[in-house]
C-alpha cells in the first residue's frame, strides 16, 4: 500500500503534511491546525500521531489544538523536549517504528536548530526535511554550525536518490535566484527554475521534489563541484569550506 501524502498550505509560507500509511495517518509539524483539520475532514480521516521536527513556533504552533480535537499522540526530538510542546514520545535515532510503508525513521539532522529532526519514509522512498534541507536550498544555521548543516545536509544527500524530499516552506523561487549566483551555466538548474517559475505562476507548490534533482540543482549539496568551486575562487578547499561560503553568500543574498 503505497502512502498517501497531502500536502496542506499553512501560514504564509509553511507546509505541513499528512501522510496515510497501513497503520493509520500522522501528521509533519502542525504549524497551524485550521488548514490541516479541513484536509483531514475533506478526507474522512482521523489523526493518530503528530511528528514535531524542530521547536520553531511555525512548526508547531497547531499541536495542541490537533492534539485536543484528535487525541493524537505527539512526537518530536528529545534533545529539543524542553523547548517542545508536551511529548507522548521523545525520539532519537534508532527509535524506528510503523508498518509497511508508513515504517518511519528518525533522523537527527542538526544546523537549523541543535535537535531538528527529518522522517524517512524508506519503504515509503519519501523523507520530511523541514527546514534541514529544502528544495534548491537549506536552512539557516541558527543554533548549530556550519560544519554541523554540512554533515546533516552529506547524511540526508546519501539517501537512495529516488526518495521525495518534501520541505517546510516555499522558498524555492528565492532559493532559484539565488543558486543561479552561484551555478549558472548548470543546464539542469537552468531547466528547474524555468520549471518552479511556472509552478509558482500557476499556484502550485514546489518544496517537494525528487533527491536526484536537488543532487542535480541545489548548490548546498554540490561543495564538490569543480565548477562552483572555480567560480568561488576554492578549488583547494574542504567541500565543508566550500558549503559555508555557499551558506555565507545566502545568509546575504
Amino acid at each position: 500500500m503505497p502512502l498517501d501524502i497531502v500536502t496542506v498550505p499553512c501560514l504564509s509560507d509553511n507546509y505541513a503534511y499528512i501522510v496515510k500509511g497501513p497503520d493509520g495517518v500522522c501528521l509533519i509539524d502542525a504549524p497551524e491546525a485550521g488548514p490541516i483539520i479541513d484536509a483531514l475532514e475533506a478526507r474522512g480521516w482521523s489523526l493518530g500521531v503528530i511528528l514535531i521536527t524542530h521547536h520553531h513556533h511555525d512548526h508547531v504552533g497547531g499541536v495542541e489544538e490537533l492534539r485536543t480535537k484528535y487525541g493524537c499522540k505527539v512526537m518530536g526530538p528529545k534533545a529539543e523536549e524542553a523547548k517542545l510542546p508536551p511529548l507522548d514520545m521523545a525520539l532519537e535515532e534508532g527509535m524506528n517504528g510503523g508498518e509497511g510503508e508508513g515504517y518511519t525513521v528518525p533522523l537527527h539532522v542538526p544546523g537549523h536548530t541543535l535537535g531538528h529532526m527529518a522522517f524517512h519514509f524508506p519503504r515509503g522512498k519519501a523523507v520530511f526535511t523541514a527546514d534541514s534541507l529544502m528544495a534548491l536550498g537549506c536552512g539557516r544555521v541558527f543554533e548549530g554550525t556550519m560544519p554541523m548543516m554540512f554533515d546533516s545536509l552529506s547524511k540526508l544527500a546519501a539517501l537512495p536518490p529516488d526518495t521525495m524530499v518534501y520541505s517546510g516552506h516555499e522558498y524555492t523561487t528565492g532559493n532559484a535566484r539565488f543558486a543561479l549566483t552561484i551555478d549558472p551555466d548548470n543546464t539542469a538548474l537552468q531547466a528547474r527554475v524555468a520549471r518552479v517559475t511556472k509552478a509558482r505562476a500557476d499556484g502550485e507548490p514546489t518544496a517537494q521534489v525528487l533527491l536526484s534533482e536537488e543532487l542535480a540543482t541545489n548548490p548546498f549539496l554540490r561543495a564538490a563541484d569543480p565548477a562552483i568551486r572555480a567560480r568561488l575562487g576554492m578549488e583547494a578547499a574542504s567541500d565543508a569550506d566550500v558549503f559555508a561560503e555557499i551558506r555565507a553568500r545566502k545568509d546575504a543574498f
